[in-house]
């Protein structure tokens, strides 16, 4: 990596996490040089009050205060700070977007098209078609909100949904480990949003390759695999067939908490939500009848810093 390359940094404050990527751009694609998550859970209570908790908040806050440590670190480079599913349901997003504006973040407040779009434009940087077919189905599962985006080189249509691994456990997994009747119903009523994708995303069963993103996905992966300490390169385009994200279901869903931590991979942060994330991960498999998909680490975080490249080529020109 040529020292003179610009640095460019991307933060996602999500409903489960806050993630900070350093890094820079060749050939289409992002090289990062720092990748870190917190989990903050800054959308617990989200749905059923549509406040941020004060505790989410302070917990995000001391995040962002490490993350402007480490950007300093670097050389203080451009960052692109984003929210999306919680803050976009909150009333009171002002009393975390204030305060992360006096530590350098001007944070903005993404729809769920643009993080959608982001979201394609990371996963996709550096796909080469011959080995990876389009046109491409991206399926970013969050927190509190399911992004789903199709398209070749760049996206033709999206969609997102008011679902994800905090919102489903808090609205139907009650009971530890959740109850048949519970798990059913849930995979009901997720089954039935679905029919929103179809809509929007009229060519969706041309699809050649399903990409998944963000924690869900990358967790059941690891857990299927072992992958006992977060190890990108273990993880990043590894192709995840239906069977075995239906056994990590099963096997997560009957499991109560403490059984559920001693999971290789499972992040102690994700072990009370990943049932609800796996849950809508099986359903879109389910539903659409993809047989494997291919995960992916590059992701929004990408789309930021790419975006900023991107600008600043367009800029210079």
């Amino acid at each position: 990596m040529s020292r003179s390359a610009a640095l460019f940094a991307a933060v996602d404050v999500g409903t489960n996490s806050v993630r900070l990527m350093v890094g820079t751009v060749r050939d289409g694609r992002v090289e990062p040089l720092e990748r870190l998550m917190r989990i903050t859970r800054l959308g617990v209570g989200v749905d059923a009050t549509r406040t941020l908790d004060p505790a989410a908040i302070e917990r995000t806050l001391g995040v962002l205060g490490e993350f402007r440590s480490v950007l300093d670190r670097h050389g203080a480079p451009p960052v692109r700070a984003t929210a999306t599913s919680a803050a976009r349901d909150a009333t009171n997003r002002d009393d975390l977007f204030t305060p992360a504006s006096d530590l350098g973040f001007e944070m903005e407040l993404l729809s769920g098209e643009d993080e959608a779009a982001l979201s394609f434009l990371g996963a996709t940087s550096g796909l080469d078609p011959r080995d990876v077919p389009s046109p491409y189905l991206v399926l970013d599962i969050g927190g509190g909100s399911t992004e789903f985006v199709y398209g070749t080189s760049e996206p033709e249509a999206s969609i997102s949904l008011p679902m994800g691994c905090v919102r489903t456990t808090e609205q139907y997994l009650e009971s530890d480990p959740p109850s048949p009747e519970e798990l059913s119903n849930a995979l009901g009523i997720v089954r039935d949003e679905l029919t929103d994708v179809a809509r929007a995303l009229p060519h969706v069963e041309r699809t050649c390759t399903l990409i998944g993103l963000a924690g869900t996905v990358t967790t059941v992966a690891a857990v299927e695999l072992g992958v006992a300490d977060y190890d990108r390169e273990a993880i990043h385009h590894v192709r995840l067939t239906r069977d075995a994200v239906e056994d990590v279901f099963r096997t997560l869903a009957t499991e109560n908490a403490e059984q559920r931590r001693t999971n290789p991979g499972l992040e102690e942060g994700r072990v009370d939500v990943i049932v609800g994330g796996t849950l809508v991960l099986v359903s879109v498999l389910r539903t659409f009848g993809f047989e494997e998909m291919l995960v992916s680490e590059a992701d929004i975080l990408d789309g930021l810093v790419l975006s900023q490249a991107v600008g600043r080529s367009s800029a210079a020109g």
